[in-house]
């Protein structure tokens, strides 16, 4: 996925990752690929300027599409910028903390389908978030990053239309510390997501890159969401997990969260995708 800033450098196709849970890809990017050009930027004028991204921050990614079962993400290398610096006050105080609704996603409100980004300018300030549009496929796709020089606080919304309206696709992924719908987070164990999930699902081992993607909710609440949208996650094994032992997990078979030798290299959520 070409992304802006937390651009995806490999992994699995968009219009997979919008297969989440059998759903058949639809919109303007159901068939993008990998390699692509380097997106334009549209600026707004409504934003400062170091608010707004160079091109210099993106990197392209945009992976072919794959047929997998259900619930397939990619997963992505994420960058962020630094925080700019805060006003100088009188006196030292603490930032202001978000609310806690402010940062997590429902499938309806704020980030229903028929949402836009006029919506989420509405709700977060357009200062706080830009747009680009990246050419996939000879089609431009709109994203808006809400936040994106805060990496706890970042996320990618995807359009549908032209006209920056029709949620496509919710990122979250790198650092970010919101919440999805159900509860999903960055950081759940196996264990967790069974948890969430009410039952046991089944994923594809990890790929070239180190990830492996949910491929089956397997009828458990995460299968189906309120507000009919869909979840994908990828997962990553323990850093201290030995190479060999996740080597031999492959992105060639599907696996039970229950088996041995995928809870043994303890893979926790790397990135979650939410689409319609």
């Amino acid at each position: 996925m070409a992304r802006i800033g937390t651009a995806a450098s490999s992994g699995l196709g968009l219009a997979l990752a919008l297969a989440l849970a059998g759903a058949a890809p639809s919109g303007p990017l159901m068939a993008q690929q990998r390699s692509l050009a380097a997106p334009t930027v549209e600026t707004d004028p409504n934003l400062r300027p170091e608010d707004q991204l160079a091109p210099s921050q993106m990197k392209p990614a945009m992976s072919a599409a794959v047929s997998q079962p259900a619930g397939s993400p990619p997963h992505l290398a994420r960058q962020a910028a630094a925080d700019p610096p805060a006003e100088a006050t009188p006196a030292a105080r603490k930032p202001a903390s978000v609310p806690a609704a402010r940062t997590v996603i429902a499938c309806s409100g704020t980030f229903a389908k028929d949402s836009g980004m006029l919506t989420l300018a509405m709700v977060f300030d357009s200062k706080n978030m830009i747009f680009s549009e990246q050419k996939v496929q000879g089609v431009d796709v709109g994203i808006t990053v809400l936040y994106p020089n805060d990496p706890k606080r970042r996320l990618e919304v995807w359009w549908s239309n032209p006209n920056r309206t029709g949620v496509y696709l919710i990122d979250i992924a790198g650092k970010s510390t919101w919440t999805g719908p159900e509860g999903l987070r960055l950081g759940l164990t196996l264990q967790e997501l069974e948890k969430l999930n009410h039952k046991a699902f089944k994923l594809k081992g990890f790929d070239k890159d180190g990830v492996a993607t949910v491929s089956d909710w397997d009828g458990g609440t995460l299968a189906s969401l309120p507000g009919g949208c869909k979840s994908g996650v990828s997962m990553r094994a323990d850093p201290k997990a030995a190479a060999d032992s996740v080597a031999a997990i492959s992105a060639d078979h599907e696996y039970g969260s229950s088996d041995a030798a995928i809870r043994a290299v303890k893979p926790t959520v790397s990135e979650i995708l939410i689409g319609y």
